[in-house]
């Protein structure tokens, strides 16, 4: 039997706990596990202030210092990523982990699968995944998005909760428990079987229709919506704060300036905006949404 390379960071132990998950139908003998780790660790709780200066990197996907890792071979029969979104972009430690030749090299001409655990939006950084693989050499046959599944505001609300607080409870004892759900976090068993059935067998042929089949993968119009059209405003923002911000004031000041952009967009132009293509376009552009969400939750790329 061959050998399959997991690795992923996490920060917060919620993505480790999928993956916990996900490995459970597969002997332990047959898994090299490897977990990356900042060279200078991210502070966790965030401050508001770290968390959001963070986000010009992110989404110019620039890479960052690691801990030294290595790889137990030169050669796998499948490789599993599993990575957070930040800012619609794949997380630091994993955009620095797909720019790194050694592991470029262990992808070309092995097969990839992407778990990916998120508040709800990672259409924007698998597409920048995606690419990183292909231009690996490597192919992606199958991926599996873990997202909370609460209302885009309600989520907002908890996931900043739990970001700022450290706590992964109810806020104001009221609201929903942040991040993904137990159910969603136990259902990666269940993924797990459908990609060790393959490995087995060898061939990964409709193994994203399998994936799919189990029914607990959706995209949201709404999240599609916002996702279509946010990316490039954090392109925008993202390059005035590195272009502006030449001294750590004049980029405090501008990363504070986006934040509460942020904010304002989320909260109040966001609802407003889906109210009228809820009303006025979604109903007459069904075929093309479907299509899209077709592609999204798919592994090919455009």
């Amino acid at each position: 039997m061959g050998k399959i390379l997991v690795v992923n960071y996490s920060q917060t132990g919620q993505l480790n706990e999928i993956i916990d998950q996900f490995l459970s139908p597969f002997d332990p003998a047959s898994i090299e596990r490897l977990l990356i780790f900042p060279d200078k660790p991210f502070v966790f709780p965030w401050t508001s202030d770290e968390f959001f200066d963070k986000m010009p990197e992110c989404v110019l996907e620039e890479p960052i210092a690691l801990k030294p890792y290595q790889f137990g071979s030169d050669r796998y029969d499948l490789i599993v990523i599993g990575y957070q979104p930040w800012f619609l972009s794949p997380s630091l430690p994993v955009t620095t982990l797909l720019q790194d030749p050694q592991f470029q090299a262990r992808m070309s001409g092995t097969p990839v699968v992407t778990l990916i655990a998120g508040r709800n939006m990672w259409l924007n950084s698998q597409e920048s995944v995606k690419k990183y693989i292909k231009d690996a050499g490597g192919k992606l046959v199958g991926n599996i998005p873990f997202m909370d599944r609460t209302s885009n505001l309600v989520s907002a609300v908890t996931i900043l909760h739990w970001m700022l607080t450290g706590r992964k409870d109810k806020k104001w004892g009221v609201l929903p428990f942040p991040g993904v759900s137990k159910e969603d976090i136990q259902s990666g068993a269940l993924f797990g079987g459908i990609i060790k059935n393959a490995w087995v067998k060898g061939d990964y042929t409709g193994l994203q229709n399998d994936v799919l089949a189990t029914g607990l993968i959706a995209i949201p119009t709404d999240i599609l919506f916002i996702e279509q059209r946010a990316k490039k405003l954090f392109r925008i923002w993202a390059g005035l704060i590195k272009k502006k911000g030449t001294t750590p004031a004049k980029r405090k000041r501008l990363v504070g300036f986006f934040k509460y952009y942020l904010l304002v967009a989320l909260f109040m132009v966001a609802p407003m905006l889906l109210l009228v293509y809820n009303l006025l376009i979604a109903p007459f552009t069904g075929n093309t949404i479907k299509k899209k969400k077709e592609y999204f939750c798919g592994v090919e790329i455009k």
